[in-house]
């Protein structure tokens, strides 16, 4: 699916069943709220569908740091997946997850996790994923007046200092598509990061697209968007909700997903949250 704007793509979700873990059909939405709904009891808490993400939940993917107010991308996905399996907001708990505790191995407290979780082979051995609510392109933010800000090509950037979030495709875009010669620096969050490319620790930060135009536009003063990567590269992320792997729900979940694509519905939250990248420049 094409999201666009003035006929020029922005946003691109992909609708795939492969993308789930199981090897049957997905059920319709209507019998996945029937299979996985408040009497059904395969969640971790009878009658409850508990959410998780990571805190704080960052714009434009939440809002006000609240993932139950069912604003920002995220946080209306999640609450429209809720509603397809036939949870009412009283029968909705939000819990905290750290990103990466949300990807290790085990049992979860959880039902499904929504934090830009890129589908990635390497992943499913410990969880599962849902069909992919949204695809996006990695992208370059840089401090004005640094060298970083005047690349005109990926390869502008290898001999510079590149950080992203630890265990994040941010990270492994840095490695496998930048192959910078100075080590990158990993942060933990991404206000570590930021604070790190304002005070000339590192001269860009990687990020999601969408994420990269929250920065310079709200939240780092003389920041600027150096450039998107190609969405032909290996560097474009699919991302889809967390499970824990084997998950009775997995199957439910996506069926909601799909329901979602095929409705228009991610579409028109894409366009209400998300900023506009199709004026981003592709840095080859």
């Amino acid at each position: 699916m094409l999201i666009s704007a003035c006929g020029t793509p922005s946003h691109t979700v992909v609708p795939s069943n492969s993308a789930s873990s199981g090897a049957e059909a997905p059920v319709t939405p209507i019998a996945a709220a029937k299979q996985c709904g408040p009497t059904s009891n395969v969640g971790v808490t009878p009658g409850v569908l508990t959410i998780a993400t990571d805190k704080p939940a960052y714009s434009p993917w939440f809002f006000a740091n609240d993932p139950s107010n069912g604003k920002g991308f995220e946080g209306a996905v999640a609450q429209r997946v809720a509603e397809l399996l036939g949870y009412g907001k009283g029968q909705l708990r939000y819990v905290s997850v750290p990103f990466a505790q949300a990807l290790q191995p085990g049992d979860k407290q959880f039902d499904f996790d929504v934090n830009e979780f890129t589908i990635d082979d390497s992943r499913r051995a410990n969880v599962d994923f849902s069909s992919p609510y949204y695809t996006v392109a990695q992208a370059v933010v840089a401090m004005k007046g640094n060298p970083a800000a005047q690349a005109k090509a990926l390869a502008g950037l290898s001999g510079l200092r590149l950080g992203a979030l630890a265990d994040s495709t941010s990270m492994a875009a840095i490695v496998g598509t930048l192959r910078p010669k100075v080590p990158p620096r990993t942060y933990t969050t991404n206000d570590e990061a930021k604070n790190a490319l304002a005070a000339g620790q590192i001269d860009a930060l990687i990020v999601d697209l969408p994420t990269g135009f929250q920065i310079v536009t709200d939240q780092l003063p003389n920041s600027v968007l150096v450039g998107q990567f190609s969405r032909t590269s290996q560097a474009t992320d699919h991302f889809g909700l967390v499970l824990q792997k084997n998950s009775p729900m997995t199957q439910c979940v996506s069926a909601a997903i799909d329901s979602l694509y095929a409705d228009g519905t991610l579409d028109l939250l894409a366009h209400q949250w998300l900023a506009d990248t199709a004026g981003a420049r592709v840095l080859d």
